[in-house]
């Protein structure tokens, strides 16, 4: 079978993300595999193969589909032209650190889950440019310049529009994606299978290549704690002052912005549920800096710096508010504080965390 990537369809040299359509078109494209052939070994009709071969074929419009076709058709028909020739670009594989077809399952997983959250939010949208390694996810204020969310590398990326979880808006020098129906319930189950990680329940997810073309039809799994279309800061935001002015200013918002992005860089979330106060009280939780280090260590210590210097009660909001997304009623009854008391905490703790970042700087490894 092809999923067992043991045909001429190439399968053994792909990751086990690539989508079975995909692996399909680019079996017959690529190495020339004949439509019943490919029907032989996969055990469909060749009515089938051939109706999933012209669905991938009619995506290469899509940029991102259609280099991410373009570097695995390279990877199992390696030739000096391989893939569709009128949208080639100057990207080409040799100016990105890792190619699409060395994203590991367990990076798509938690790239995805990330990216996605971030892409569920009002007025979010991922943008990339045709010459960039990287793409981000921006969000449009009502009154201010588009805030920056989420940076992913363009290889994931890649994988995810391959997969159908995110689709172009607009075509061009700057395309911009949103995110699917498809996308939508990868979501819900990558949200409900972190939750059973976190209550011991891991072992009892289903397998994530049963994702590979979800149908919104299909059973949703538990409903999420949380809303997964705004976080609480952002709610929060849209409330006014007695004179008429947000109650938290678009500045503050992106301080408690980049806690979350940094929060969720570092891997913290299921296993800091338990011991999340020890960042507070930890002598010595250093600048934030991260120093020499990179990814999730460097946004670790990013976050120990930040919240080892809010300290004790700002931090506790800030955490709960900005990077666990606990409403903040819920946070005030946990924390057994007064009704309506944890908005002007929560404020006071982001106007905190901004002046921290503000006396980082460039060192303190700002998103963009």
């Amino acid at each position: 079978m092809l999923d067992r990537g043991t045909d001429a369809s190439g399968a053994r040299k792909m990751p086990s993300w690539v989508p079975q359509g995909a692996k399909l078109y680019l079996a017959h494209t690529e190495q020339g595999s004949s439509i019943r052939e490919l029907a032989r070994a996969s055990g469909c009709h060749a009515s089938t193969v051939l109706r999933r071969i012209r669905a991938y074929e009619a995506r290469r419009d899509d940029p991102m589909v259609d280099e991410a076709l373009r570097r695995l058709g390279c990877r199992i028909a390696p030739r000096e032209k391989a893939g569709s020739n009128h949208q080639e670009t100057a990207m080409t594989s040799e100016t990105l650190t890792t190619n699409v077809a060395e994203v590991t399952d367990a990076q798509l997983r938690l790239e995805s889950l990330r990216i996605l959250r971030r892409l569920c939010e009002p007025g979010a949208v991922l943008a990339v440019a045709a010459q960039m390694d990287k793409a981000v996810v921006v969000r449009d204020g009502d009154r201010a310049d588009p805030t920056r969310t989420a940076v992913v590398d363009r290889p994931v990326a890649e994988a995810m529009a391959l997969k159908g979880w995110i689709a172009c808006d607009a075509p061009g020098r700057v395309a911009r994606y949103h995110i699917t129906k498809a996308g939508r319930a990868t979501l819900s189950a990558l949200v409900a299978e972190a939750e059973n990680r976190a209550s011991g329940f891991g072992d009892a997810h289903a397998p994530f290549a049963a994702t590979d073309e979800v149908r919104s039809k299909e059973a949703a799994p538990k409903r999420p704690r949380y809303s997964t279309s705004e976080s609480p800061l952002i709610a929060l935001a849209r409330r006014k002052g007695r004179d008429g002015a947000q109650f938290i200013p678009n500045d503050l918002v992106r301080a408690g912005e980049r806690l979350r992005e940094d929060f969720e860089l570092s891997q913290m979330g299921p296993r800091m549920t338990q011991d999340w106060s020890r960042f507070l009280t930890t002598p010595g939780g250093g600048d934030g800096t991260g120093g020499h280090a990179r990814g999730f260590e460097a946004a670790r210590r990013r976050v120990e710096g930040a919240l080892h210097d809010l300290g004790p009660g700002l931090g506790d909001i800030a955490l709960r508010c900005c990077c666990h997304l606990e409403g903040l009623e819920r946070a005030e009854q946990r924390m057994g504080w007064s009704a309506r008391s944890g908005k002007i905490v929560l404020r006071i703790a982001l106007q905190r965390l901004k002046r921290h970042y503000d006396s980082l700087g460039e060192a303190g490894g700002m998103m963009g």
